[in-house]
């Protein structure tokens, strides 16, 4: 992938720009790092028995085509709104950008509901017992209130919490390490898959399920108003954070794999936990706990400070009410983009089961990462004055086949959710332009 990179000319923007490099990294590590990988080893298990790291190795280049696009896109275009602005400059129709854009936001705000939920369920419980979806409410309060409070402090909240979820991860591989240098484990079972597996189809089945652990690095695309010099240091953090993710997962599958029989993985339904305890290192099972605590937490942060940009970016456009780009005049951030996606969240939590929808989530997030590829190829036609990061030409085209294979296994009862949420997004549309028609009259 070829960069260029030189000073850069952007019209003034109301949010402050406060996000660096390093800073920058561990908000998208952040993200992608979640609270799945705590559980996925033994779904994949299922799957690819003990070679584990084949799906992970395959769904981080499936990652890396589409993170190809963002990498131009947000160089070339660095304003909130991530998708949805890059296809209203790609496709000029104010129909596909709201939708583009609502899908993002639908997901997002879904994902933090979600994230709330799990917050308060058992992880909280290992310590105190409260009332789950109460006790999201407040979790989702508590977000919101430091988002609002200013993306510097947001952004820095998230080093810590990136660290401490990464230590989890980071324990589980020293640990196996410890145990293979006393001459435990079995290092055979890394390249063992089921028996009358074959090995190819295993592991595309498996890498659907691996590539849901690193979608997130998206959301990096709604806070490029807020990065110091973007064209230089964006592209940088992305991939280096999605190559940080990918080599933690792999050292964690290899490690899960050495420590545990497949069989084993599979049946747990806190696989890690498992691997911890089998390699008979002494390591408290609370701290496990803690630590999934705060990787939810730091996901639901990071979650919602994109989906308040977005809103943002779009009410900037005209996609979304004007009152949604409203900011802090002294903290320089949209409060009512924030209360407005937070109460969407909250409202959310009391419907309790997110099964389906979290997998709606999935399915809308691919028809953005489709969106995004073609816009970039689109988008080429039309140069900016300042040079920008400029993918190869066969990543995007890759990338939209990559999301096509993906989408091609989703459930049909997830495709009638997805369009139900399209649908209620074409008639918010409808509505805000309707509203913006009636107040142009009356101007006149």
């Amino acid at each position: 992938m070829a960069s260029q990179a030189y000073d850069t000319t952007e019209a003034p923007s109301k949010l402050r720009k406060a996000i660096t490099g390093p800073l920058l990294y561990l908000f998208i590590l952040g993200d992608v790092l979640g609270a799945g990988i705590y559980a996925l080893m033994g779904v994949l298990s299922g799957e690819v028995g003990g070679a584990l790291w084949a799906p992970l190795v395959l769904a981080l280049l499936l990652a890396l085509l589409t993170a190809g696009s963002y990498a131009e896109l947000v160089t070339k275009y660095p304003k909130a709104g991530g998708a949805a602005i890059f296809a209203d400059r790609a496709f000029k129709q104010p129909i596909v950008s709201f939708l583009v854009g609502f899908s993002m936001l639908a997901a997002g705000v879904t994902s933090a509901a979600g994230l709330s939920l799990a917050f308060a369920g058992d992880y909280l419980a290992t310590f105190i017992d409260v009332p789950t979806v109460p006790a999201a409410i407040v979790f989702l309060a508590l977000v919101a209130c430091l988002n609002a409070r200013g993306i510097s402090e947001s952004v820095k909240s998230n080093v810590v919490m990136t660290i401490i979820e990464l230590s989890g991860l980071v324990i589980v591989i020293v640990v196996v390490a410890v145990m293979l240098g006393s001459g435990g484990g079995d290092v055979s079972r890394v390249g063992q898959f089921p028996v009358g597996a074959n090995p190819a189809l295993a592991t595309l089945g498996a890498a659907i399920i691996a590539y849901y652990s690193f979608v997130g690095f998206e959301t990096s695309a709604n806070i490029a108003e807020e990065i110091q010099n973007p064209s230089r240091v964006y592209p940088k953090a992305l991939f280096g954070a999605l190559a940080t993710a990918g080599v933690v997962y792999i050292l964690v599958g290899l490690a899960s794999a050495v420590a545990l029989a497949p069989e084993e993985l599979a049946e747990s339904s806190g696989p890690l936990l498992a691997v911890v305890a089998a390699s008979g290192v002494a390591v408290p099972t609370w701290l496990f706990s803690l630590i999934a605590l705060v990787a939810v937490a730091n996901g639901a942060l990071l979650t919602m400070i994109m989906a308040s940009r977005l809103s943002y970016g779009m009410a900037e456009q005209g996609l979304l009410p004007r009152a949604l780009s409203r900011v802090l005049p002294e903290r320089k951030t949209p409060w009512v983009a924030i209360v407005s996606t937070t109460v969407v969240a909250m409202i959310l939590t009391t419907i309790g089961d997110l099964s389906t929808l979290a997998e709606t989530v999935v399915l809308l997030l691919l028809f953005v990462f489709i969106s995004t590829n073609v816009a970039v190829l689109v988008l080429r036609r039309q140069p900016v004055e300042h040079k920008h990061f400029r993918v190869w030409t066969f990543v995007p085209v890759l990338g939209v086949l990559s999301c096509l294979l993906l989408l091609g296994q989703q459930r049909p009862i997830v495709w009638l959710f997805g369009g139900l949420l399209l649908g209620l997004g074409a008639l918010l549309y409808g509505l805000t332009r309707a509203t913006g028609r009636s107040a142009s009259r009356r101007n006149h």
